[in-house]
């Protein structure tokens, strides 16, 4: 159902049982999948494509050129996965040839109102941006990480997966896996354990998560002897191993 008071181009490629309600506008090189559910007042632009059974509210902003004045109008992207909510106001941005030309949406994510997506963010699944939180340029987010609302994560930062941020946390550096990290000291707090209780990790595994935090944060050590005692209980501790990599790919440091 297109509502009549809606722009489509005629260019713009719509899936089957698409919904879009009173005053959108969907542009040239758009492509919307199966299921999809525009509220009303959606703008979706530039070379954006969209999968199945995604929900944007009202006044979301989606495949817009980005805030960056190297960017002279080539051509960039947008991917955005399945299974999405994108509250109202949202504002997601296309990439910039800077980087890999791409800003990519995994699945099942969940972005809450005035949340803002930059250039080339990758952004994986199963996660939570809660209201008016921030994403500025080239962010990577792994799975499962909880922004809190007012979260502001600066360029070129990466999120580990299961990571979680309390509300106004500011982030400076790189998160690990797993680690908490408080809005109001703006220092980790810990690891996000009742997080991983809900997605089945076990209390070994958690044990072996907070043996690893107390190695990075506790122990007195240089960040290169973490990293080097951590990639050695990766070995014998599987869910140690995406923070293994995650620290041998800090590019920023990390929260400390």
């Amino acid at each position: 159902m297109i509502h009549p008071s809606s722009v489509i181009s005629e260019n713009a490629v719509i899936g089957k049982n698409v919904e879009i309600g009173p005053f959108c506008l969907v542009g040239d090189n758009v492509e919307i999948g199966d299921g999809c559910v525009l509220k009303s007042h959606v703008v979706v632009k530039g070379h954006t494509k969209i999968g199945k059974n995604n929900v944007f509210f009202q006044f979301c902003s989606v495949g817009e050129d980005c805030q960056d004045k190297k960017y002279a109008g080539e051509d960039t992207y947008l991917e955005i996965g399945d299974d999405n909510v994108f509250r109202e106001s949202c504002t997601i941005h296309r990439g910039t040839t800077q980087d890999n030309s791409l800003t990519r949406i995994g699945n099942r994510n969940l972005l809450m109102v005035n949340t803002h997506v930059a250039h080339d963010c990758m952004i994986g699944s199963d996660n939570i941006l809660a209201n008016n939180a921030t994403i500025a340029g080239h962010v990577h987010i792994g799975d499962f990480v909880i922004l809190g609302g007012m979260t502001a994560v600066h360029q070129f930062c990466h999120v580990g997966s299961h990571a979680f941020t309390g509300g106004g946390a500011v982030l400076l550096r790189d998160l690990p896996p797993y680690v908490m990290f408080s809005g109001i000291k703006h220092i980790p707090q810990g690891i996000n354990s009742e997080g991983l209780k809900r997605r089945g990790f076990s209390s070994d595994m958690i044990s072996n998560i907070k043996r690893a935090y107390k190695v990075i944060y506790r122990n007195g050590n240089t960040f290169d002897e973490a990293c080097d005692i951590i990639q050695d209980m990766a070995n014998s501790a599987e869910e140690l191993r995406v923070m293994a990599d995650f620290l041998k790919q800090a590019n920023r440091g990390i929260a400390r």
